[in-house]
């Protein structure tokens, strides 16, 4: 089973660059997109399911060309989940979920936190969705939440520790947080099959950043730990360039 997660900054203009060919050839069975930035009507639906995904679930922000969350699977979810039932979360379109047989997928973007307001936003929205996991495990113990977190969670993770330190993104207190879920019972994928630094998965359009591979590590595909067995395989996949992110790519048995 081949799950992607990709922050694609506009479905829409992600297409224009070649993304529903890139779709074909990387063949997930589910693909988590964020940031879709379009309503359904918007996206040529045909395109995707001739792409092979006959299933597709669009969660979009209530404000137009903003945000939003999607999931395009293979075969058919038992059951599909758009937002969390909290209203300051699901306005924005950050939550999607799909629920197979043995395991569910949820495609997250988390708020970013450009300016004060914004960080007020995300922390409180970071509180809550921790609340909101805590009870979903209980229910769905076998969960894989793929998304945009806009938190490196260690110095690896980043290509300049030092200056971003008081960065949203990297300060103390999101990362705080990031740990702390994870220890809560996930498991980062990527980390658990690999401890190399310089793995990227968003690189700014300033400065020529992506060529230079001075990136963040921003994008996980985190599975609870009851699906530590599962795991076969994860990986960054920075050959795709449909959007200033990555796809981010885990295999379960």
């Amino acid at each position: 089973m081949r799950i992607i997660s990709y922050n694609v900054n506009g479905i829409r203009a992600a297409i224009t660059k070649g993304f529903l060919s890139w779709l074909q050839q990387a063949n997930p069975d589910v693909i988590c997109l964020q940031e879709i930035k379009a309503t359904p009507d918007q996206i040529p639906l045909i395109d995707v399911e001739i792409s092979g995904y006959p299933y597709h679930y669009w969660f979009p922000a209530q404000k137009k060309g903003y945000s939003g969350v999607a999931i395009l699977c293979k075969t058919k979810p038992n059951n599909v989940v758009f937002g969390t039932g909290i209203e300051h979360m699901d306005f924005e379109g950050r939550n999607l979920r799909v629920d197979f047989d043995d395991f569910s997928v949820m495609s997250l973007y988390l708020p970013s936190g450009t300016n004060i307001d914004r960080l007020d936003h995300k922390f409180k929205y970071m509180d809550d969705f921790q609340n909101y996991i805590d009870q979903l495990k209980k229910e769905i113990p076998n969960l894989l939440i793929c998304g945009d977190y806009n938190i490196c969670h260690e110095a690896i993770d980043i290509h300049d520790p030092i200056r971003n330190k008081t960065v949203s993104g990297f300060l103390p207190e999101e990362r705080a947080w990031l740990d702390a879920f994870m220890k809560s019972g996930f498991i980062d994928t990527f980390r658990f099959f690999s401890k190399a630094p310089h793995n990227y998965s968003w690189w700014s359009y300033r400065a020529n950043a992506r060529a230079n591979n001075k990136g963040w590590r921003i994008d996980y595909c985190l599975a609870s730990e009851p699906m530590r067995s599962r795991l076969k395989r994860a990986v960054i996949l920075p050959e795709a360039k449909h959007s200033d992110h990555c796809p981010v790519l885990v295999e379960l048995d």
